[in-house]
């Protein structure tokens, strides 16, 4: 299920999110050089999270292969920045596209009730709880963990709690069958939860690489939490006035 647009209008240019897409896509561009070999194994080692080398609990010295005889030699010293840095990195051009999607279509209502400063901080406060929850999964890991998808997981969580009964629209691709649905955001978001929920368990006490199913928990239950301290009341209540014509007129403003 690709969620490719909402009925939900906003009050507000959602200036924030705007950036944040901006960011990651420059990052992708200059950082990772579009996912060429070079640049993206240089990005993977040196601003990448890998839990077991900025906790320590790896040897010092370890190798871990980058693909195309790329090797990344690890200190055991990481950077506490890589925590904020990982969150504009990416794997290829599909997770890039997928999560700035999600970012796209989530995101602008979310920033409606808080504001563009808050959004900011609520994203960065989002992936923060996200890669905590990763590296709980497995403290010595030495997998580079990149992506946007931790935040964003926190951005449908927030979403979730806001507008449940949103409608949002889904492109189904079934081998050779695709069409397009409309579901309330509380169905697509709560199966999309258990899916990641359920995956994460079966990650439990496994190593390797793959799909950070903790981070997108993480950031999830995050943003279903942090939605009460960032929301703007009066924001919120200028939105109830607003019927949907009202809505579509002052999208903008």
């Amino acid at each position: 299920m690709i969620p490719i647009r909402d009925e939900n209008p906003t009050l507000r240019r959602p200036i924030a999110t705007y950036i944040l897409i901006a960011m990651n896509l420059i990052v992708w561009a200059v950082v990772q050089g579009f996912g060429l070999t070079e640049p993206m194994a240089y990005s993977l080692c040196n601003y990448a999270l890998i839990p077991g080398d900025l906790l320590g609990t790896i040897q010092s010295g370890t190798q871990i292969a980058l693909g195309d005889g790329w090797v990344c030699q690890l200190d055991g010293d990481g950077e506490l920045s890589s925590l904020i840095s990982s969150m504009f990195l990416h794997g290829s051009w599909l997770h890039i596209g997928g999560n700035m999607l999600f970012l796209w279509v989530f995101g602008d209502n979310v920033e409606d009730v808080m504001g563009p400063g808050r959004f900011f901080l609520f994203y960065l406060l989002c992936g923060l709880a996200a890669a905590s929850a990763q590296i709980l999964q497995d403290v010595s890991s030495a997998v580079p963990m990149v992506g946007a998808s931790g935040a964003i997981g926190g951005i449908m969580g927030a979403y979730a709690i806001l507008f449940p009964r949103a409608r949002v629209h889904l492109l189904i691709i079934l081998f050779f069958y695709v069409t397009t649905v409309s579901v309330p955001a509380i169905l697509m978001l709560g199966y999309w939860f258990l899916l990641q929920l359920l995956s994460g368990v079966g990650t439990l006490g496994q190593g390797g690489g793959g799909v950070a199913f903790w981070a997108h928990i993480g950031g999830f239950v995050a943003g279903v939490v942090l939605i009460m301290l960032f929301r703007r009341p009066e924001l919120m209540q200028a939105r109830s006035r607003l019927t949907p014509k009202h809505q579509a007129r002052h999208r903008w403003m």
